[in-house]
């Protein structure tokens, strides 16, 4: 196992946003997470990531304790995550943004240097080309579309060469075909040897990507099993996926290929 996630807490004062929460995540598994609104998903990618410090259980990488280490340590440490609203330098050009990633989130930065290491643009600019933005690096960040910031956060995400990737929502607010486009990329982040735990409320993109899906509710797990297991628990339909969402259920059991994505699943990634 690459994540070991064990018993984990967070709680905001008496509320309990993830409740002693167990999963574990194998090297090369694209992971799925999926829930109500409020079921706290975000939160525990804050946790694991660093962004937000655990109230008890514990998160370990390959076998290292990560839960009290702060979030450029365990982004050094190999784990980079994207964001439900892009989070890019708007103000910065896109190279700036990818090197940003490639230079404080690649590895520990003990002595501070005037000089610029060849290699970091290297980095910067393979990530780019990996998600198809090499022709606009000089581009002023904050006038990309929607489609374009997220293959940005993702790109700077990607020159940290991270071992797990955290997709929070990927497909939120995107047509039928950035879509398809944007699956097709996080399915090539993984053949490139990075293990993937995404975040998703458009259900048949999130069971069509997935080798395993957890639900959650209630800060807590609901179900944890394939993609066709999980859209078969009644318990799942009835909190979750709801009892008119056959048809979602359906095309979820089926592992749908990209292509058959359609509007309507758009629409839910917008909403």
């Amino acid at each position: 196992m690459l994540l070991d996630v064990a018993g984990l807490s967070k709680y905001y004062g008496g509320l309990a946003a993830v409740s002693d929460l167990s999963f574990s995540v194998a090297r090369g598994q694209i992971f799925g997470i999926a829930g109500p609104n409020g079921a706290g998903k975000t939160t525990l990618f804050d946790v694991i990531s660093g962004h937000a410090r655990a109230s008890g259980g514990s998160v370990a990488l390959e076998g290292r304790s990560i839960e009290r280490l702060p979030a450029h340590a365990i982004c050094q440490a190999g784990i980079a995550r994207t964001f439900q609203i892009p989070a890019v330098f708007p103000e910065q050009t896109v190279f700036a943004n990818a090197v940003i990633g490639a230079e404080f989130g690649h590895r520990p930065r003990f002595i501070s240097s005037l000089w610029f290491d060849p290699g970091i643009a290297e980095r910067a600019r393979a990530a780019l080309a990996f998600v198809g933005l090499a022709h606009r690096e000089t581009e002023r960040a904050g006038l990309l579309s929607v489609f374009d910031t997220k293959r940005l956060m993702i790109a700077s995400a990607l020159a940290t060469e991270p071992r797990l990737m955290l997709f929070d929502e990927p497909v939120g607010g995107l047509n039928p075909t950035e879509i398809r486009a944007t699956m097709g990329l996080i399915r090539s982040i993984r053949d490139s040897g990075v293990t993937i735990i995404v975040i998703e409320h458009v259900m048949s993109a999130l069971m069509a990507l997935s080798d395993r899906v957890m639900i959650m509710n209630h800060g807590q797990k609901l179900y944890e099993g394939s993609p066709k297991e999980v859209a078969a628990d009644a318990e799942v339909v009835r909190v979750y996926l709801g009892t008119e969402s056959t048809s979602v259920a359906a095309k979820a059991g089926a592992r749908l290929d990209p292509a058959a994505i359609g509007a309507d699943d758009a629409a839910a990634g917008a909403a």
